[in-house]
């Protein structure tokens, strides 16, 4: 979470010490989304079979020497390569965490610890600028990537200590031929999203990949109904309380993605911050994570996710209109502050509920499974939004570092992302069962 948070500061360094272009500061991110996006499913199916702590400390340290290498880049492409890499070790790991806690958790107990998982999470994503910030000042953007070492080392001896080893699943199949159409489908969509605005999308290289990846998607879905050891079980989707939490997530993490995105690139580029101050600017967010996610989680468990997953996506979208007043000469009390705290709180009341609403549907044994679909689904939602928001804002080719694009394209960008955290809030309310309609207990039987 640090990690991904922290590459969103350094993006303007990069772009400055490595000579990148806007489409090589899109595929620094989406080169690791693409990874996780394709590959956590099969994460969380390994989770499930061989065990949940030896995929997640397996996970851990390949992430740490992928971290070591994206350090030691010799240019951008290199760069990219490694940041695909570090992906895949983040797919091995991240599912494990939520199908650790809700493997040795009580029931009751789920939601809280969700909420503090998301709490914890959030103060890491939150503290990346701050830290990154920090450390891009005084010593360069690669210092970011090794503060990623004696972290892993620690996770790891904790790992081994405190986690339940578990049983593992007796069925070692893997749907090798489900991820391969998910990294297809996902990287040449990705591909003509980026490239599209940039050579036109009727250009046939661009409109070739947005064909073929469509199709790959459409073919993988069928892949999967067919196939007996499925890394995407679809009667899981039967639950309708399982769909809809899903389709929330896609919703708001793209409204979230593009933000991150666009917000800490403004901030030093269009206002002037420095990469430190960019990251501090963010710290009311990692307050009210700390302060509230606990509670969301809790909340939500008690009462239904229903109130949660409309309030929180509405005041996202409410702090991203707030962004838009973000200008030039105004001090941060005035324009920055209100955004990110309002931002903040719908942040605090939403990723827990919703997290928490997909586990609760998840058939037992297969909460890795349902937390990799999860994960899935919001780095499929931050690939898309990475790849489209920045052309909404006017920024394509080697346009990141014109000031003036950016004073001109941001508000129009926090806008269409203020739409879909909007239309987030309208789902929650219209797909979300409301607490006693008896949908949260609805579990189906794994194929």
């Amino acid at each position: 979470m640090l990690t991904g948070t922290v590459v969103n500061v350094a993006l303007p360094a990069m772009e400055s010490s490595l000579e990148a272009s806007t489409t090589d500061l899109q595929w620094i991110l989406n080169g690791y989304l693409l990874a996780v996006a394709s590959l956590i499913l099969i994460g969380g199916s390994l989770g499930d079979r061989y065990g949940h702590r030896r995929m997640f400390v397996v996970g851990t340290i390949w992430f740490s020497i992928a971290s070591i290498l994206c350090a030691i880049a010799p240019d951008v492409n290199w760069l990219i390569g490694f940041r695909i890499l570090q992906g895949v070790g983040a797919a091995l790991l991240t599912p494990e965490s939520l199908a650790i806690i809700e493997s040795v958790f009580h029931p009751e107990d789920r939601g809280k610890a969700i909420g503090a998982w998301s709490a914890l999470g959030g103060i890491a994503a939150a503290i990346g600028p701050l830290l990154g910030g920090w450390l891009i000042d005084v010593s360069g953007w690669r210092s970011i990537f090794l503060l990623v070492v004696p972290l892993s080392i620690v996770v790891v001896l904790i790992g081994l200590a405190k986690i339940p080893t578990g049983k593992p699943g007796k069925d070692s199949r893997l749907d090798l031929g489900g991820a391969g159409l998910t990294f297809l489908g996902l990287g040449l969509t990705t591909y003509s999203l980026i490239q599209g605005p940039v050579l036109g999308f009727f250009n046939p290289q661009v409109l070739g990949g947005l064909i073929v990846g469509s199709v790959a998607l459409v073919v993988f879905i069928l892949f999967e109904n067919r196939i007996s050891h499925p890394m995407v079980p679809m009667s899981m989707f039967k639950n309708r309380l399982f769909s809809a939490g899903n389709i929330l997530t896609f919703v708001v993490y793209a409204a979230l993605g593009g933000s991150f995105f666009m917000l800490v690139v403004y901030l030093q580029v269009g206002i002037g911050y420095s990469a430190l101050q960019a990251g501090a600017s963010l710290l009311p967010i990692t307050v009210l994570m700390l302060l509230l996610s606990a509670s969301a989680g809790q909340y939500a468990q008690k009462n239904g996710a229903r109130g949660p997953l409309t309030v929180g996506p509405l005041l996202i979208a409410l702090g991203l209109v707030l962004m838009a007043r973000i200008e030039p000469g105004h001090s941060y009390w005035y324009s920055t502050l209100p955004a990110v705290f309002v931002f903040g709180l719908g942040l605090a009341a939403t990723v827990a509920p919703v997290t928490a609403t997909v586990l609760t549907a998840a058939p037992a044994g297969l909460e890795g499974t349902a937390s990799g679909i999860n994960n899935a689904v919001a780095r499929a939602a931050q690939l898309v939004a990475v790849a489209v928001i920045p052309a909404v804002a006017g920024l394509s080719g080697g346009t990141v570092g014109d000031r003036q694009v950016l004073l001109e394209g941001f508000p129009q960008a926090v806008y269409v992302m203020a739409a879909i955290a909007g239309l987030g809030g309208v789902l929650g309310w219209f797909l979300i069962p409301a607490k006693g309609e008896g949908v949260q207990n609805e579990h189906v039987e794994s194929t």
